[in-house]
């Protein structure tokens, strides 16, 4: 692991930044700076691995993005549920990615039962989704295979939540057009999964996600 740069490097490399982005598109911080008009919101974990807009090979301004331990969409995050709103009514996103990604620690310590602190309350969240699944889990072969596969699941879960907002179900009743998705990344190949869960109207839910439950 290298060594954290000192705060003043940190300042000098983005000033480097900035001066390629100028002396590629002299125009690129005016235009930026005038408005945003992403098309994709992006519900994803906190792990510093997974950079949301360089592993999609999206610029800013193309991604608006949500992220937290494990991305758990839960009913009474305000935080999580406010976002999720303003990206939907105020930016009118086409696109909601839950996207999780394999070898995940905070799913990892939510199978093993480790305890970390005042995050344990947050990655109960996860043990449900397992304790939910615990016979599909429990026959796969190793520990390995059971924590991707409960990445896996718990993108699906969360996008389920998702879609149980009120927030997406005033959408769809308004008839606005909204697609929520469950991915996953894998930091193994820098690749996403599409785990097959993709709905766009309410009616269309519980049969995405038992489609993509039993793949």
């Amino acid at each position: 692991m290298t060594e954290p740069m000192e705060i003043d490097v940190l300042l000098q490399k983005n000033r480097a930044w900035a001066e390629r982005v100028r002396s590629r598109d002299p125009e690129f911080f005016d235009h930026l700076a005038q408005s945003q008009a992403p098309a994709y919101l992006w519900i994803g974990c906190s792990d510093s691995r997974v950079p949301p807009s360089e592993i999609m090979g999206l610029q800013p301004g193309e991604l608006f993005v949500h992220r937290n331990i494990a991305n758990v969409v839960a009913h009474s995050d305000l935080n999580c549920l406010s976002v999720l709103q303003y990206a939907i009514d105020v930016l009118k996103v086409r696109h909601v990615l839950v996207v999780g990604h394999l070898g995940c620690g905070g799913v990892r310590a939510a199978l093993q039962g480790t305890r970390v602190g005042l995050i344990d309350s947050w990655l109960q969240h996860i043990r449900d989704v397992a304790d939910k699944h615990r016979d599909s889990l429990d026959l796969l072969p190793d520990e390995t295979a059971r924590v991707n596969r409960l990445c896996e699941l718990n993108a699906v879960e969360q996008a389920v939540n998702v879609c149980r907002t009120t927030v997406v179900r005033d959408a769809w009743s308004r008839g606005q057009k909204l697609s929520v998705h469950a991915w996953v990344y894998n930091l193994c190949d820098g690749l996403v999964l599409d785990l097959g869960f993709s709905v766009e109207k309410e009616t269309d839910l519980q049969n995405s996600y038992l489609r993509t439950i039993r793949a």
